[in-house]
């Protein structure tokens, strides 16, 4: 690869394919394959991970397993090991040197194979530069058999034969760090960016001069020299400050097209009525609302009542009412002749939403059948496992328009499904849906007129946390309980720190139940053989139910070194025939079929079973208020959020909630980090924003959530809300003032560099 930018007629520019830099094709079809870089602006726009300076340590907690990682680090030790030879076979692996490198507080094991020389070169005190794989092997994080760079005596180099890092006295102190994959190193990259920056001439800035001069930012052919190759560590922050506008400058001029596009669009008009279903069924609520669904219920009457649609995420703690607002929403739009459909992630939630609407809504909720009130309207369950016979009617009665209330699953999503006139989806537990299936049901409105739309969660994980931040939706919150919901006391349970508190955990649940009240203990699986099969002991009699021991739950590790996780079935067996034993127990699934799911919800909605070991398929929407207590085992191996939803399932009633956490995780590790989080607060806001800090804040813009795989390069919600929120403001006076950036040709450009076309597509549908 030449670097020499006279063996071209011609600079370059950002749209220029990569071969046309010289790179040979072999190299530049790896760029192209591997890492989807086919021009030099996006070779230009492949940021470094992070820079180093000559000197300065890495911290090695970034470090994550199957990355490609290069680390400057000093050694801490070097020790060889002589293999015995294996009986009957030549060669192999016959001396393994582990060169234990550290920064001062944490310390990665580099491994190497029959590379006999690595002892003599490497020494305890010195700097070097590693690079290579990320593994795990025993627990430990390891680079295997990496390359490297040894820093002896401060001025010479001493290198692998196949290093890949870049000669140090190329650099000027500050060294890019790229994001690899296999078959591309970092010398590579780093020589790749070089001539590419030699050859390409001075970038066009699509930003406005004034607006740049406004926010003080530096132009962007500046910014991208900077980022690859920082002439200072001003210039480099710099760089990263403008870039970062520049990603969240891109989304928020997409999402402020969106939003001046959905005022051009039609909805169904649905002003609330004085004489209809909705004043008839605030008539007869035998409590007052809160002050919370009193205000949110104002801002969705209003913007029902607008010709355009509404486009708005309902964030309410568990318990807050959400359902009774999204409620008095679809009682607004049937009232104008509409129907309005709420989408379910589960049978079992939806089957329970089915229910408590048609209870809430008594007579009013019975059109059609005898001693329904003269203004009512019906209430139709959609979901996969309808008997043919039943999903034909009600089909019926959702195209007839029979069905002012439609709940289902992702059934609702299929083409037979037809509505009369749809006004109004709500989706609950937003989160648990793809973008795309949310667009689908929205489809389903007329061409003409598609339907409002209202999200809904309890706990918004990271992803809604960054669309709220970001302004894609119009969000209304509800912190505020209803009178009677008492309070829920959580505690950790570390099984292999105090292996005695598990013991005390089955007796407090016999306690529960003596005093008359219920209790759920969550498992992360239905069976053994659900996943990693062999992988860990079947619990059974032979155990003798013996959850003390804390042998047990160390048994059979998985390829990380973590054994694999408890079952409902294992634990039910263990439980029914150990500690709980006579207590009436009873399992619920989602390998059950849905009519005894049923079923056995409503006998513990009854009080006809003391004990229900569960899977997650009770964490949203399920309402007993006799059950006050929840064991949730394994706890490190479900999300924040998911642990939040699951601790809402207690303290429904007068009687104070209990949520036992029972891990064997360390403390200190991520998983304990969540759990500790969840037993300090019961805000759900405070715990959403703990959850963005340890998971980021995932892809918010396309499909997946994560954590960690954003299509944003630089730009985090966690340190930079202010560079969004100065974005957005921006990006709002722009689009008023041009719709089409016609004036601004090159913001248009930028958009489309910045956000790829599916995430692009993702916006438009949002």
């Amino acid at each position: 690869m030449s670097g020499k930018a006279g063996k071209h007629s011609a600079t370059l520019g950002l749209d220029s394919p990569l071969r046309d830099a010289g790179i040979p094709q072999r190299l530049a079809g790896n760029l192209d394959d591997k890492l989807g870089l086919r021009t030099v602006g996006d070779l230009l726009r492949y940021y470094p991970r992070r820079h180093t300076e000559r000197g300065n340590l890495t911290d090695l907690s970034h470090l994550r397993e199957g990355e490609r990682a290069t680390i400057w680090a000093r050694i801490v030790s070097v020790t060889d090991k002589n293999l015995p030879p294996r009986s009957g076979r030549k060669g192999g692996v016959r001396l393994v040197t582990r060169v234990v490198v550290g920064d001062g507080n944490r310390q990665v094991t580099c491994a190497f194979f029959n590379q006999y020389h690595v002892k003599r070169v490497m020494r305890p005190g010195m700097e070097a530069m590693f690079a290579g794989t990320v593994k795990r092997f025993n627990s430990e994080l390891q680079l295997s058999s990496p390359s490297y760079a040894v820093l002896s005596g401060g001025d010479s180099l001493s290198t692998s034969a196949d290093a890949d890092i870049e000669t140090l006295e190329e650099f000027s102190g500050i060294i890019p760090i790229y994001p690899l994959t296999e078959g591309i190193t970092q010398k590579f990259i780093q020589q790749a960016v070089r001539v590419v920056l030699e050859l390409v001439g001075t970038i066009e800035d699509p930003v406005p001069q004034e607006l740049l001069a406004t926010r003080g930012l530096t132009d962007l052919d500046t910014a991208l020299r900077n980022i690859h190759r920082p002439v200072s560590d001003e210039a480099l922050a710099a760089a990263k400050r403008r870039l970062k506008y520049d990603e969240a400058l891109a989304v928020q001029l997409a999402l402020a097209q969106r939003r001046h596009l959905a005022k051009e669009f039609p909805a169904p008009a649905c002003p609330p009525r004085a004489d209809g279903l909705l004043a008839a069924f605030d008539a007869q609520l035998p409590f007052i609302l809160t002050n919370g669904q009193r205000t949110v219920g104002k801002e969705i009457a209003a913007e029902l009542s607008r010709p355009h649609p509404m486009n708005r995420l309902l964030q309410g703690e568990v318990g807050s009412g959400k359902t009774l607002v999204a409620l008095r929403a679809m009682l607004q739009v049937i009232d104008s002749g509409h129907q309005a459909a709420l989408l379910a992630p589960t049978e079992v939630l939806a089957a329970q939403h089915a229910r408590s609407l048609r209870e809430m809504l008594g007579p009013l909720g019975a059109g059609g059948e005898l001693g329904a009130a003269e203004a009512s309207t019906s209430i139709t369950l959609l979901t996969g496992s309808l008997t043919a016979a039943a999903r034909k009617k009600a089909l019926l009665q959702i195209a007839s328009g029979e069905a002012g209330i439609i709940v289902g699953t992702h059934a609702l999503l299929s083409d037979p499904v037809m509505f009369a006139g749809l006004g109004l989806v709500v989706v609950d537990e937003q989160h648990r849906f793809g973008v795309e299936q949310r667009d689908a049901l929205r489809s389903k409105g007329s061409d003409s007129a598609p339907p409002h739309v209202l999200v809904m969660t309890a706990t918004p994980i990271p992803r809604t946390v960054a669309m709220t931040v970001y302004g894609d939706l119009e969000t209304s919150t509800m912190r505020e309980l209803p009178r009677g919901r008492s309070p829920i006391a959580t505690t950790v349970v570390p099984t292999a720190e105090k292996p005695a508190w598990l013991g005390r955990a089955w007796q407090r649940i016999r306690e529960e139940v003596e005093n008359g009240h219920q209790v759920y203990v969550v498992c992360p699986k239905i069976s053994q053989d659900a996943a990693q099969p062999g992988k860990a002991r079947a619990l059974s009699e032979d155990d003798g139910g013996d959850w003390d021991d804390p042998a047990l739950l160390d048994d059979g590790a998985d390829e990380k070194g973590r054994r694999a996780p408890l079952s409902v079935e294992q634990v039910a067996d263990l439980l029914r025939n150990g500690p709980l034993q006579g207590l009436r127990l009873a399992e619920l699934h989602g390998r059950m079929p849905p009519v005894e799911k049923d079923a056995v919800m409503q006998d513990f909605g009854a009080g006809l079973i003391d004990v229900l070991v569960s899977t997650t398929v009770i964490e949203v929407g399920v309402d007993v208020p006799n059950a006050t207590m929840m064991v949730v085992v394994d706890a490190e191996r479900f999300g924040l959020s998911q642990l939040h939803q699951l601790r809402g399932r207690v303290g429904r009633g007068s009687a104070p909630g209990v949520c036992l956490l029972l891990t064997d995780s360390p403390a200190g590790s991520t998983g304990r980090q969540r759990l500790d989080a969840l037993a300090s607060t019961p805000d759900g806001f405070q715990l959403a924003e703990k959850d963005l800090e340890l998971r980021r804040e995932g892809n918010v813009l396309g499909t997946s959530q994560a954590g960690r795989a954003s299509s944003l390069k630089l730009l985090s919600l966690v340190s930079d809300r202010e560079v969004v929120q100065e974005a957005r403001s921006d990006a709002q006076s722009l689009v008023a003032d041009q719709p089409d950036l016609d004036r601004f040709p090159g913001l248009a450009a930028m958009v489309a560099t910045v956000i790829d076309e599916d995430d692009q597509d993702f916006l438009i549908k949002g």
